[in-house]
């Protein structure tokens, strides 16, 4: 048997009947909902017109999504690494990074089951021993952190859509309290998490700025000069979509939603679907770096300290 099935049946051998129906049931939905949804966006958009622009976009304009979208992960797994430190994880950032891109590998290649978070908390309360409960609430706050980020992106960039007859002070106002009220419930209830709260929600808006520039170089790989603003917020809007469990990293939903926006948004229909799919073709391809890991998970500490080293040696 190979590493990675030891790790799901390890991790998923105390489960109950039910619970291993649901998993199943669960990876069946995520085929279902993600393949349907696909299957209608190219019904209304042939593939052939997705295709054609992607075999004759810009391909250092490609390359530069890529590797902006590649950094954007990087600039993630450092972010994490903030909410690791506050709950005393001190983890080298060589093995949070090999984590991450095994985590992301797993959120493709196992959807629904043990997923990357899941293996993620799996692996360090292995090794830590820290409760199961801190470390999720961590990859929550990571999370969340994102969504913070992209409200504030979204209203930057309301104010250069004219479409969008809505007074700037209206969704400022919102976000604006909408973030009190975040921190406030994260100091009040949550503090441990807040030790390196500005840092990582910095980070967080680094993200979310690169994922940003991804798509601005995917419209320059077009040779298109229209208006960007309509774009990136649709974008935005639909990297919501990242978030629901019945999907495949977002697949099929992000294009559906990113297709209908193209209307009250006057965006060029196949453009939208364009960016949408060639976004998640460029998330899965980036994911995969961290296949080797997830099938030779024992090199993930390959060349690092141990943990009696470091207790010895703290940073």
């Amino acid at each position: 048997m190979s590493e990675i099935e030891d790790i799901v049946d390890e991790g998923t051998e105390h489960k109950t009947w039910k619970g291993k129906l649901w998993s199943v049931v669960k990876v069946i939905l995520i085929v279902v909902v993600t393949g349907g949804l696909l299957y209608w966006v190219f019904s209304k958009v042939p593939f052939a017109k997705i295709t054609y622009r992607l075999t004759h976009a810009n391909r250092f304009l490609l390359a530069a999504a890529i590797g902006s979208y590649f950094v954007s992960m990087l600039v993630a797994s450092w972010r994490l690494l903030s909410f690791f430190k506050s709950i005393n994880l001190r983890l080298d950032w060589r093995f949070n990074l090999r984590l991450y891109f095994v985590g992301l590998c797993y959120n493709v290649l196992l959807p629904g089951g043990i997923g990357g978070d899941g293996y993620k908390v799996y692996l360090l309360h292995k090794r830590y021993k820290l409760p199961t409960k801190k470390m999720l609430l961590a990859i929550l706050f990571d999370r969340l952190s994102g969504l913070w980020a992209i409200g504030l992106i979204v209203v930057t960039l309301i104010i250069l859509i004219p479409q969008i007859e809505l007074h700037l002070g209206i969704p400022l106002g919102i976000f604006t309290f909408g973030t009190i009220i975040y921190y406030f419930v994260a100091i009040k209830f949550f503090k441990e998490y807040t030790n390196n709260f500005f840092s990582a929600h910095a980070k967080a808006v680094g993200v979310q700025s690169l994922q940003v520039l991804t798509i601005v170089f995917l419209l320059l790989a077009q040779d298109y000069h229209g208006k960007f603003a309509p774009y990136l917020l649709s974008f935005l809007i639909s990297s919501l979509a990242a978030i629901i469990p019945f999907s495949l990293g977002g697949g099929g939903v992000r294009d559906a939603i990113f297709m209908n926006l193209s209307k009250p948004f006057n965006l060029t229909q196949d453009m939208a679907v364009y960016l949408s799919f060639t976004f998640y073709l460029i998330s899965i391809a980036v994911a995969l770096l961290g296949v080797y890991y997830v099938f030779r998970t024992s090199r993930l500490e390959e060349g690092l300290p141990s943990i009696e080293e470091k207790d010895e040696n703290p940073a």
